[in-house]
């Protein structure tokens, strides 16, 4: 499985960053208006909102070759938690296009969204 790279730091992210917690709910509405809700998931998924600024161009390489072998959102790999150093195993992209800002030599910056798919 691919491994979301680490910065040149060592680190996994550049802070600020944003962690949440979701849960997966459905709710089903019948027709004499009640409801039954029941969880996709037995645990709580997290989602990463991760902002780098004046990495190298090899960094945002590394990066971006992830996102291409993970086409997008489609494929998945592991992820550092920033907060709790430790690795979660199944994370994938949150979206399907990655923009990053090219102003020289370590001067890229983006925003990468990752978020836990299975617990």
């Amino acid at each position: 499985m691919s491994e979301f790279p680490k910065l040149r730091t060592g680190a996994p992210a550049q802070y600020p960053a944003t962690k949440c917690i979701e849960y997966r709910t459905t709710v089903l509405k019948f027709l004499d208006g009640t409801e039954q809700r029941y969880r996709e998931s037995g645990s709580p998924l997290r989602r990463w909102e991760l902002s780098f600024r004046l990495v190298d161009e090899d960094e945002a390489g590394r990066m971006q070759e992830l996102f291409e072998v993970s086409n997008g959102r489609f494929g998945s790999f592991e992820f550092e938690d920033p907060w709790e150093g430790m690795k979660k195993r199944e994370c994938s992209f949150a979206e399907d296009e990655m923009e990053w800002k090219l102003d020289g030599e370590f001067r890229s910056e983006g925003t990468i969204v990752i978020r836990e798919t299975n617990s």
